[in-house]
């Protein structure tokens, strides 16, 4: 598989850092400096990113390809599924340290938490874009850039799992989200905070995450083609069956229910799910309020639902895609999203 590159060597002993490029806002141009938003993403290319920060030459070899150029609300499976096999692939070389990614926002915490399950390797794996594209009055990309390359230069980052590193921030891919549209402090983990920060290029780490990652995860991705469909049902007052009926009409193999509260269903939404789910459809259980814990419940026995611990839901359906990977068994993926 050939992908564009870009390849600058500033020299022997330093990291050897690979910046894959996805698009995104951090490569985006808009009409006029005061420009923040309606801009094209990923309208930069990986040369014209890495020569814009001439200042990572101190902290690293660097060398660029262009995986993508889109805006990350156009992300597929099956650009995850390049991207993870070309990090796995270069990581598994002596003479690559570490991999920044370059991507848009919107999706990025998805990208992020795919990544850190399916990556075979303890190396750093950094994702970073930005809130304003490369045009606008004070825009943030070439930072976020800058420390993205110090933190995978960084020893401290090894066996961390793939960070998520914005606004001088370092977040765990599994609990880090956009929390807000515009906004350069929108990345945040919500019930647990940041794993750390960046100050004058250093990074300062104050916890790991415990759930299992990268080189502890059971999931094998070599030998796919495509994930298995797993769609998302938005919970709300009213709520009726239609959209669960064309969920498993469309083949869905699993469904995350985005509950009221702690994952509470409609009536006839449960109805729905239940009906799906002797159909031998995976159902697991997330909440729409965006954090806490999703608990276990008599009724979830019952009904063979399977809970999703503390993930948003946009995150437990890429748990649950890759889950279907190993297994249809509804009480060893509730096992998995145990431990993941």
């Amino acid at each position: 598989m050939a992908f564009a590159k870009e390849k600058t060597d500033f020299g022997s002993g330093l990291p050897q850092i690979k910046i894959l490029a996805t698009g995104g806002t951090i490569a985006g141009k808009g009409k006029e400096s005061a420009q923040m938003t309606e801009y094209t993403p990923g309208a930069i290319g990986i040369k014209e990113l890495i020569d814009a920060v001439p200042e990572i030459k101190e902290y690293a070899c660097i060398s660029g390809e262009q995986i993508a150029n889109i805006g990350s609300y156009a992300m597929t499976d099956d650009v995850w599924l390049k991207l993870a096999d070309r990090i796995n692939n270069l990581l598994s070389v002596d003479n690559v340290d570490g991999i920044v990614i370059t991507h848009g926002t919107d999706t990025m915490e998805e990208t992020a938490y795919f990544l850190n399950l399916v990556i075979k390797s303890k190396k750093p794996v950094i994702l970073t874009g930005s809130m304003r594209p490369a045009t606008a009055m004070s825009a943030d990309g070439p930072l976020n850039l800058l420390n993205a390359v110090r933190l995978a230069a960084s020893k401290e980052a090894h066996g961390k799992g793939v960070l998520v590193c914005m606004n001088d921030q370092i977040n765990c891919a599994r609990e880090v989200t956009k929390s807000n549209t515009t906004n350069v402090e929108t990345f945040k983990a919500t019930d647990f905070g940041c794993l750390g920060l960046i100050q004058n290029g250093k990074p300062y780490f104050y916890r790991q995450s415990t759930r299992r990652h990268t080189i502890n995860s059971e999931f094998d991705i070599s030998a796919l083609k495509n994930l298995p469909r797993v769609n998302i049902i938005y919970a709300h007052a009213s709520d009726d069956r239609a959209l669960t009926d064309a969920a498993v009409a469309a083949g869905a193999k699993g469904i995350v229910h985005a509950g009221m509260g702690y994952g509470n269903m409609f009536p006839l939404v449960k109805d729905a799910l239940s009906d799906a789910r002797k159909k031998g459809i995976v159902v697991v259980k997330s909440s729409r309020t965006g954090s806490g814990l999703v608990p276990r419940t008599d009724a979830d026995n019952e009904f063979d639902f399977v809970t999703g611990d503390n993930l948003i839901s946009q995150k437990a359906r890429i748990l649950l895609m890759l889950a279907l990977t190993v297994t249809n068994d509804a009480a060893q993926i509730q096992r998995i999203f145990d431990e993941y």
